[in-house]
């Protein structure tokens, strides 16, 4: 095997202010500071982030806030106070990226919009998240994930039909535009080089819930908006084989809409002569005549376990796999073998184990990061870096402008 020299992690030496909150800011700062980036966590007085507050929860301790946190440092200030203020203006003449998560027009009204930003930092480059965007005739209204979610189109389209559509139980319009702002500021930082300048980006969870689909809008539109996507249970219609089915103990999916699949599932449901029929070698055949196709499927799943079912589509290289539980992901040795959770030392939990992210370098090491911060826990050491001295930081925590939980400070 080469052997190569390790590289530093890509966003070392870029400093990030993550003054967001929740979760689609929070998760894009954790992977900015997970590609090496110096995250400093802002917060407000005296609870800070909100998520802070969100289950699961060990004692006062929210994993929430745990996962989406960690390997960042915690700087909590009153920036209404004008000396808060100044020492945040003066943190972001030191920093490269700005992260907010505000309703549009909050942070102008604080001093902290882009304008009064770039003009001191002009190579900052600021992202901002919402729910509708900066622009648009609703760009004022709040929203959460649930909201860009319903207003998509993506929940119409699950559930089963007749009844309303499900909640999807993971946020997919907060995971998908965070991950879409590290692009995006990945890009920006890019084309600073060239430029000399930063720039603002805005996101919507809207927007990038919306662009998610692969499939619906281009059906709605090249159909004239004949056909019109809408739910379908366990199974997609243009797309046989492709869903759920039941075996004699628990539920698996099978993929087998390509051809050369279905080829190998039919060999495996039905013989030889099912894998012969010709009116199902083709994909318009096959939805055609997907509840033929169906059955057989369910008749043979139904016989079969589980472990039965994949031991013998894996044999036959059919995609499938068991619908787990998050008690089986996390036991799977594939999760184990990809290093997708992480155990970290909480100074009161003791060993905490939390999702890894899905970043693999093949130059870089991928330490464990740091625990999230305490409220405030580097209040100290963040003036410091700005040139504050120690009679200036204990005035500014004794006048309530620096603020901690009194665990870490």
């Amino acid at each position: 095997m080469l052997t190569r020299p390790l590289q530093p992690l890509p966003l070392e030496g870029f400093r990030v202010i993550d003054y967001s909150h929740f979760l689609a800011g929070p998760y894009l700062s954790r992977c900015l500071a997970g590609m090496g980036a110096e995250v400093i966590k802002v917060e407000r007085p005296k609870n800070g982030d909100p998520g802070r507050a969100h289950a699961y929860f060990v004692g006062d301790e929210s994993g929430y806030f745990l996962q989406q946190n960690m390997g960042k440092q915690g700087l909590c200030v009153d920036v209404r106070d004008k000396r808060g203020l100044e020492l945040v203006h003066r943190l972001v003449d030191t920093a490269d990226v700005f992260v907010e998560n505000y309703r549009p027009g909050a942070l102008e009204r604080l001093g902290l919009g882009f304008d009064a930003l770039s003009e001191r930092n002009p190579q900052l480059v600021y992202c901002s998240i919402s729910a509708y965007g900066h622009t648009g005739p609703e760009k004022d209204n709040p929203g959460f994930g649930l909201i860009a979610e319903a207003k998509s189109g993506a929940m119409a389209m699950v559930g089963v039909p007749g009844e309303p559509p499900p909640l999807f139980r993971v946020a997919l319009a907060d995971m998908y535009t965070g991950i879409h702002g590290v692009a995006a500021i990945n890009a920006a930082l890019l084309g600073r080089h060239g430029s000399g300048r930063g720039q603002h980006i805005d996101l919507a969870l809207y927007d990038c819930t919306m662009s998610m689909h692969e499939y619906a809008v281009q059906c709605f539109t090249l159909s004239g908006g004949k056909d019109i996507p809408v739910q379908t249970g366990h199974d997609l219609p243009e797309s046989t084989v492709y869903g759920v089915f039941s075996a004699s103990d628990g539920d698996l999916v099978i993929t087998a809409q390509v051809d050369s699949a279905w080829l190998r599932l039919a060999k495996v449901i039905g013989g030889d002569s099912l894998a012969a029929d010709a009116r199902f070698h083709h994909a318009a055949g096959r939805n055609k005549h997907r509840e033929e196709i169906l059955a057989h499927v369910r008749s043979w799943c139904g016989q079969h376990t589980v472990a039965e079912c994949l031991d013998i589509l894996n044999r036959a290289r059919v995609p499938a796999a068991k619908i787990q539980g998050i008690d089986d992901v996390i036991t799977d040795p594939q999760v184990r073998a990809r290093n997708m959770l992480i155990e970290q030392q909480h100074p009161e939990l003791g060993t905490i184990t939390m999702p890894n992210l899905p970043f693999h370098f093949s130059d870089c090491d991928m330490p464990v990061p740091s625990v999230a911060p305490r409220i405030g826990q580097h209040n100290r050491s963040v003036a410091q870096s700005l040139g504050y001295s120690e009679d200036e930081i204990d005035t500014l925590i004794s006048a309530g402008v620096l603020h901690s939980d009194g665990k870490a400070n």
